[in-house]
């Protein structure tokens, strides 16, 4: 992981600033529990991978959601950022390239957040990078600590080998910070599921230290269904598509669908009734946007063949073809 920081992200940690957990889900909620106390504020920009809130709350945290709508790219101003500060803020979330959005900050946007906390020392930076290696037409990564290093004092950076690898099912992801903070959660973890299975940690050094061309083949895969499906979407009246820059999924908007009709007589008045339609009328299952913070959207996956996401496209236009 050592190696990775520095090759990747030009980021020096030492061996007692990094750990390892069953997943970087595990990481997330190690460092919410090991530093939250109840009322301690979450800042988390939505849309929002879903735990985010519920991993807040278990911590007995307060998640304080800022709503980044697609007009400003599902991505959180500073204006926003300072608003949502006070005196018991702890934590902002930052996901990039996002889920579900496929939003990435880039090197400027950053360097304006961090202008802002840079006047609220108590707020501390966790940046969620799973998706780093997912991105798009040459758009560049760059993560807090890398752009602001002054801040690298109170930034956790986390990672893992579940996206970029195809190695979910290893559960394994890593993070880097304030040696402090890493030996609080170190402590947590030995307590609840103590270390990583050794398999997947030796599997994990085999692909961080092993060839990395193929990752941008998979990004290449991933950009042109990207493409095909945002060309279908788009065409839809009633849907409207952000190009997503990374990750591997798409969020359109469907208020245009509500209050429309289907051929079986039900009105369609929300995303929810919008998403059951798709699954029973069109066998297309996708995701409601209010899980992740944000209405009306729907989360559409990528990470299937291209003829099987080409096929969805079609199917959900056809589908709205038939509302009334």
């Amino acid at each position: 992981m050592r190696r990775k920081f520095i090759r990747d992200n030009g980021l020096d940690y030492a061996v007692d600033q990094i750990m390892v957990g069953t997943g970087s889900k595990q990481i997330l909620f190690n460092t919410l529990l090991a530093t939250l106390e109840a009322g301690d504020e979450v800042i988390i920009p939505a849309p929002y991978w879903i735990s985010y809130l519920d991993m807040t709350l278990v911590a007995d945290g307060t998640p304080v959601v800022v709503d980044c709508s697609m007009e400003n790219g599902f991505k959180i101003t500073p204006q926003q950022l300072e608003a949502a500060i006070t005196p018991r803020s702890k934590w902002l979330m930052i996901n990039s390239p996002g889920n579900p959005s496929g939003a990435i900050y880039s090197r400027s946007e950053l360097l304006a957040l961090a202008e802002v906390l840079r006047r609220h020392p108590q707020v501390w930076i966790l940046s969620d990078d799973i998706y780093e290696h997912l991105r798009f037409d040459g758009v560049e990564f760059c993560t807090m600590a890398q752009v602001a290093p002054d801040l690298a004092d109170r930034t956790l950076t986390v990672n893992g080998v579940s996206k970029a690898y195809a190695m979910t099912g290893f559960r394994l992801g890593f993070a880097a910070g304030p040696r402090e903070l890493i030996n609080a959660m170190v402590k947590l973890q030995s307590q609840s599921t103590a270390g990583v299975n050794s398999l997947s940690q030796w599997a994990a050094v085999e692909a961080l230290d092993g060839p990395q061309e193929f990752i941008a083949e998979r990004a290449a895969a991933f950009q042109e269904r990207r493409d095909r499906l945002l060309e279908i979407l788009n065409a839809v009246p009633g849907i409207t598509c952000d190009r997503p820059q990374g990750a591997f999924y798409l969020f359109p908007r469907v208020a245009g669908l509500i209050g429309r009709r289907t051929p079986q007589g039900k009105v369609l008045e929300n995303e929810q009734d919008i998403v059951l339609h798709l699954l029973e009328h069109a066998g297309v299952a996708v995701v409601q946007g209010a899980a992740y913070g944000v209405s009306p959207h729907m989360r559409i996956s990528i990470a299937y063949a291209l003829d099987s996401v080409i096929e969805g496209g079609r199917r959900i236009a056809k589908a709205v073809a038939e509302l009334r």
